[in-house]
C-alpha cells in the first residue's frame, strides 16, 4: 500500500464513520418514536474505496400494508362494539332489567294476580302502575336510540372533518417525498411523516396504498374509490339536526360516492367512519323497529271491542299518539316514542283502574262486565291469552313475523345481545390481530437500543483503526523527511 492509498482510505474511513455515527445517533434519539422508521447508512466500495452512497428507511411494504388493514378493522369493530354497550346499558346492563321484555313479563304477573281476585281495587291499580312502567321503558328506548343516532351522527361528522384535514396534510407530506425523491435529496423524514397520516387515515377508513414513481402516493378506499391522487378527494357530509324513528340520516361521500356501511356483528367495517354509518343506520334504526313492534302489539292486545260490532276496534289499556288500533303486522315508525297508559284508567287524574277488567274505556258500547260483578275476570284472562298467543309482526323488524308478544319483546333483547356477543369477540380477536401486525411491522421497522450501540461500537472501532493507520503514514512521512535532510 502507498502512503498515498493509505490516506485515501484513511479519509474514506472518516467519512463514513462521521456518516454512519450521524445516522445511529439520529435513531438512538428517536428509540421511542413509534412513528420513526430506522434509517441505515448503506456502503459500497468504489474505485475511490468504501463509500456511503445513500441512506436507506427500514421498510417493509407488506407488514406496513396489514398493518393499516388491521388498524381499520380493530377501529372499525371497537367503535360498533360501544355502540352496542351503550345501547346494552340502556337496557340495564348484563340482567336487561330495563328493558320492555322485563316489564311486559312483570305486567303479566299482575294480570294473573288480578284475574285471580278481580274485586280487589289495589291489584286494578298495581296493574295500572306495571302498564305505566312499561310504557316508560319504551318511551325511554326510543329517545336512547334517537340520542344515539343522533350523536353518532356528530362522530361521523367529526370523523369527516378529521379525514379531510389528513388528506391536506398529506398532500404537503407527497409532494414533498415526490420533490426530495425526484432532486435526489433525503425525503425519510417526509416519509416518515407520510405514513404517520396514512396510518390515521386507516383508522378512519379502509384504504389500499398504491405507490407510483417517484415516491408518488396513491390512496384508494377498500372497496375502490380514489381517495388521494396528487390532490385530496373532497369527503362531504351534512349533519341532521335531530332524529325521530323515521328520520333518514344522510349519506357520506367520496368525490360523489357514497360511502358503504359495515354490516354484522363481526363487522364487515373498515375504520370507523363505515361502523359508525352502521350505528346510525342500520343497528340503530332495526332495534327501534322491534321496540315499535312491541309497542304496537301492546295496543292490538289491548285494544277494546264495541260489543255490538258497530265501531271499530279502539286502543284500551294502551293508547299512542295516534288514537286509533293499529293494523296487526305493520310497522308505524315511532309509536314506542309515544305509546302511553290510558288516561281513562289512572286514579291520579280521575281515571277508573276497574275499567280494565269491565271494559267501556271508549264508552258504553265496549263495556264487557255488563253486570257489573266484582268477580268477572274474562277480559283480564283474554288480554294474557292475547300476551301468549302468536300474532303476526313486520318483517322488517328482522324477528320472527310470527310469534307470541312476550316472546317477541324477549327476543329483541336476544337480537341486540347475539350482536353485542359477536360485535365483543370479534374485536378481542381484531386486536390481537392489530397488536400482533403492529409487533411485525415494529420488529422490522423500529429502533433497537441494543443493536444501536452495538453498531456504534464498531464505527468507533473504524474510527480508530483509521486514527492508527493516519499515526503511522505521519511517522513514516517524518522519517522520509528527516532522511532527505
Amino acid at each position: 500500500m502507498t502512503l498515498s492509498s493509505a490516506i485515501s482510505s484513511a479519509k474514506s474511513t472518516f467519512s463514513n464513520s462521521g456518516e454512519q455515527s450521524g445516522v445511529i445517533s439520529k435513531n438512538i434519539a428517536n428509540t421511542s418514536n413509534a412513528n420513526y422508521v430506522r434509517r441505515q447508512a448503506i456502503i459500497t466500495t468504489t474505485t475511490q474505496g468504501a463509500q456511503v452512497i445513500t441512506t436507506e428507511r427500514a421498510q417493509d411494504e407488506a407488514l406496513q400494508r396489514q398493518m393499516f388493514l388491521s388498524s381499520s378493522q380493530s377501529g372499525a369493530q371497537d367503535t360498533l362494539l360501544a355502540g352496542l354497550e351503550q345501547l346494552k346499558s340502556v337496557l340495564g346492563g348484563n340482567d336487561y332489567e330495563l328493558a320492555p321484555s322485563s316489564y311486559i313479563a312483570t305486567l303479566y304477573n299482575g294480570l294473573q294476580a288480578y284475574a285471580s281476585k278481580p274485586g280487589e281495587l289495589s291489584l286494578a291499580q298495581s296493574v295500572i302502575t306495571d302498564a305505566r312502567d312499561v310504557a316508560n321503558s319504551l318511551n325511554t328506548a326510543t329517545k336512547s336510540i334517537q340520542s344515539l343516532r343522533s350523536d353518532t351522527d356528530t362522530k361521523i361528522e367529526t370523523a369527516v372533518g378529521d379525514l379531510n384535514d389528513l388528506l391536506g396534510e398529506l398532500k404537503i407530506a407527497n409532494d414533498k417525498v415526490v420533490s426530495l425523491t425526484a432532486t435526489g435529496g433525503d425525503p425519510n423524514n417526509a416519509l416518515d411523516q407520510r405514513d404517520t397520516l396514512v396510518k390515521s387515515i386507516s383508522e378512519i377508513i379502509g384504504i389500499s396504498v398504491v405507490k407510483r414513481e417517484d415516491n408518488d402516493l396513491v390512496l384508494y378506499t377498500s372497496d375502490g374509490t380514489t381517495l388521494f391522487e396528487t390532490v385530496p378527494r373532497t369527503v362531504s357530509f351534512s349533519r341532521t339536526i335531530g332524529y325521530s324513528a323515521a328520520t333518514v340520516g344522510n349519506q357520506v361521500y367520496i368525490d360523489g360516492t357514497p360511502v358503504e356501511m359495515g354490516s354484522g356483528g363481526n363487522t364487515t367495517a373498515e375504520g370507523s367512519l363505515p361502523a359508525l354509518l352502521q350505528l346510525r343506520d342500520q343497528v340503530a334504526p332495526v332495534f327501534q323497529r322491534q321496540i315499535d313492534e312491541v309497542a304496537r302489539a301492546l295496543v292490538n292486545v289491548f285494544s277494546e271491542t264495541d260489543q255490538s260490532a258497530v265501531s271499530p276496534d279502539m286502543p284500551g289499556l294502551f293508547t299512542w299518539s295516534g288514537g286509533t288500533t293499529p293494523t296487526s303486522g305493520t310497522l308505524i315508525d315511532g309509536i314506542a316514542g309515544t305509546i302511553t297508559v290510558n288516561p281513562a284508567l289512572v286514579s291520579s287524574v280521575g281515571g277508573n283502574p276497574e275499567l280494565l277488567r269491565d271494559g267501556g274505556i271508549n264508552g258504553t258500547a265496549y263495556i264487557h262486565n255488563a253486570s257489573g260483578g266484582s268477580g268477572y275476570s274474562d277480559l283480564l284472562n283474554s288480554y294474557m291469552t292475547g300476551l301468549t298467543a302468536d300474532m303476526a309482526f313486520d318483517p322488517a323488524a328482522e324477528l320472527d313475523d310470527t310469534s307470541s308478544l312476550l316472546t317477541y319483546a324477549t327476543d329483541s333483547v336476544g337480537w341486540l345481545e347475539d350482536y353485542r356477543a359477536s360485535a365483543t369477540s370479534s374485536s378481542e380477536n381484531k386486536t390481537a390481530m392489530l397488536a400482533r401486525a403492529t409487533q411485525a411491522y415494529s420488529d422490522k421497522t423500529s429502533v433497537s437500543l441494543d443493536e444501536e450501540l452495538s453498531l456504534l461500537l464498531d464505527v468507533e472501532q473504524s474510527y480508530k483503526a483509521a486514527t492508527k493507520l493516519m499515526t503511522a503514514v505521519d511517522e513514516m512521512l517524518q522519517a522520509l523527511i528527516a532522511m532527505a535532510g
